[in-house]
C-alpha cells in the first residue's frame, strides 16, 4: 500500500492520446474526414455513372470510353514516362511563373498599399490594365517571347501578379487606423510600424492573394500550354488527344488535370492554417 501512494505521478498518467488535450485534436480529425468524405461524395458517384453507362450499355457514344480504358491508358502512359515527362514540365511552368508573378505583386502591392504618392501615380494605370482578359495578353506575349518556355512562363506570371497585387494592397489598406495610431504613440519609427503592425494586420489577405495565385498559374499552365503548343505539358497531352481523337487520353489529361488542382488547393489551404493560427479555421 506504502508503494502505491507514493508511486510517481506518471505511473497514473492517461495513457497518451486519452488525456483532455486530446479531445480537440480528435474532434478536428473527425472533421476533416467528413469534410473529405463530403467532397468525395460527389466524384464517386461521377465515377459508379461513368463504369455503369459502359457496363451496362446505357451508351456507345465515341465521345466518351469505358472507365477501365482510361485507366489502362493511364497505367500505360505512366509506365512509358510520357505521363510523368508531361506533368513534370508543366508543374515546373506552373512554380517559375508562380513565383516571379507572385514575388512581383508583393512588391508592387506593397508599394501601392504603403505609399499614397505612388498609388496616386500608378494605381489607375493598374486598375485599367487588370481590367483586360488575361487570355488578350497571349497574342503579344507570342510576338515578344515566340511560343516556348518563356511566353508561357511569362503568361503564368501575369496569372499569379494581380491577384497578389490586389489582396496585398487591400490587406495593408484595411489595418484598422487606431492600431497605427497606437503604435505612433509609442513612437514607432516607420519600420516597426511596418513590420509590427502593417504586415501582421495585412497577412490574411496577403496569404488569399497567394492562394489565388496559386491556383490561377495552375489553370493558366493548362490555357498556355493548349494555345502556345510548342513543348511538353500536360495542355500538350490534351491537343494530342483531341487531334487523333484519343478519348482516352483526353479524360485522362482532364483526371490529371483536376487532381492536381485539388492537391494544390489541399497544400495551399493547409499551409494557410499552419501559418495563420491565430486568425481561426482556414478554408476548406
Amino acid at each position: 500500500m506504502t508503494l502505491e501512494l507514493f508511486a510517481p505521478a506518471a505511473a497514473y498518467s492517461a495513457p497518451k492520446g486519452t488525456g483532455p488535450a486530446a479531445a480537440p485534436r480528435r474532434r478536428a480529425a473527425a472533421a476533416t474526414l467528413r469534410t473529405i468524405l463530403r467532397g468525395a461524395a460527389l466524384p464517386a458517384l461521377g465515377l459508379a455513372l461513368w463504369w455503369a453507362a459502359y457496363r451496362f450499355r446505357w451508351t456507345d457514344s465515341q465521345l466518351f470510353v469505358p472507365l477501365s480504358q482510361v485507366w489502362e491508358t493511364g497505367l500505360r502512359l505512366s509506365a512509358n514516362g510520357v505521363l510523368w515527362e508531361a506533368l513534370g514540365a508543366s508543374l515546373r511552368r506552373q512554380t517559375s511563373g508562380f513565383l516571379l508573378g507572385s514575388t512581383a505583386g508583393l512588391v508592387f502591392g506593397t508599394a501601392l498599399g504603403l505609399s499614397r504618392w505612388f498609388d496616386r501615380l500608378v494605381g489607375p494605370s493598374f486598375h485599367t490594365i487588370k481590367q483586360v482578359s488575361l487570355l488578350a495578353w497571349i497574342p503579344l506575349i507570342s510576338v515578344w517571347f515566340g511560343l516556348g518556355d518563356a511566353a508561357k512562363v511569362a503568361f503564368l506570371s501575369l496569372a499569379a501578379f494581380f491577384p497578389v497585387v490586389l489582396n496585398t494592397f487591400e490587406g495593408i489598406r484595411s489595418v484598422p487606423r487606431e492600431l497605427t495610431e497606437v503604435a505612433r504613440v509609442f513612437a514607432f519609427s516607420r519600420w516597426q510600424l511596418i513590420r509590427r503592425v502593417v504586415l501582421p494586420g495585412a497577412l490574411p489577405s496577403i496569404f488569399t492573394g497567394i492562394y489565388l495565385a496559386l491556383l490561377y498559374s495552375w489553370l493558366a499552365t493548362l490555357g498556355a500550354e493548349y494555345l502556345l503548343t510548342s513543348g511538353q505539358g500536360i495542355g500538350n497531352l490534351l491537343v494530342d488527344g483531341r487531334e487523333h481523337f484519343w478519348m482516352d487520353q483526353v479524360l485522362l489529361g482532364v483526371v490529371v488535370v483536376g487532381a492536381v488542382g485539388f492537391l494544390l488547393n489541399l497544400g495551399a489551404a493547409a499551409m494557410e492554417s499552419r501559418l495563420l493560427r491565430w486568425r481561426g479555421p482556414a478554408r476548406t
